[in-house]
């Protein structure tokens, strides 16, 4: 099953909310499926960024699973847990676009492909992906601020100095769970760079 396949698998089986087949048809005709995570860290190849999402979900359903044990979803349904881990990033829908660079290979200059940053709808990163979910189902709040602040520390309003993630975590544990998945995803599933 390709990347794509095991998305649309794990969507269509748990995320059923009013707006949920818009939100489908929105990310396939979009650039979701074959955009990167990254320019350059991981999952920077086309397909990456599903690939990226796939492994959070995994890793966020495994993490909640052990945090509550058998009783896991009556604290956080499975819906809860497919919305969180497959859509905090789609805020890098239209994001990046395909282009070249010139590489020296063997002496020669040689033009390869790559994929460059050019944001069509630059509203920062957890909170637009926010926005974009919120604009077709009703998230709850505690999904909205896991996604929020899935970033942590690396969110650039952190970095700036708002305190806030540490007061969001504080309340909404989902948010820590998303957040050290998605760092589990990046750091430990995903190779770094190109295939």
């Amino acid at each position: 099953m390709d990347g794509r396949e095991e998305f649309l698998e794990i969507f269509d089986g748990h995320i059923r909310r009013v707006g949920a087949e818009e939100l489908r048809n929105y990310l396939l005709k979009s650039d979701f499926f074959q955009a990167p995570a990254s320019i350059r860290y991981h999952c920077a190849f086309p397909g990456g960024l599903c690939e990226h999402s796939v492994n959070t979900y995994k890793r966020l359903l495994a993490n909640v699973k052990n945090e509550y044990g058998a009783e896991w979803e009556s604290r956080y349904p499975h819906e809860t847990v497919a919305i969180c881990g497959l859509l905090h990033d789609v805020c890098k829908i239209d994001f990046y676009k395909q282009d070249f660079r010139n590489v020296k290979e063997n002496g020669e200059w040689v033009k390869k492909p790559c994929f460059v940053r050019e944001e069509a709808l630059p509203f920062g990163h957890g909170e637009k992906s926010v926005y974009i979910v919120n604009g077709f189902i009703r998230l709850t709040r505690e999904e909205a601020m896991a996604i929020n602040w899935h970033m942590g520390g690396f969110d650039s309003r952190a970095r700036g100095g708002d305190g806030s993630v540490s007061e969001a975590y504080a309340k909404y544990p989902l948010a820590v769970l998303l957040h050290v998945s998605d760092l589990e995803a990046t750091y430990i599933d995903e190779k770094r760079g190109t295939h």
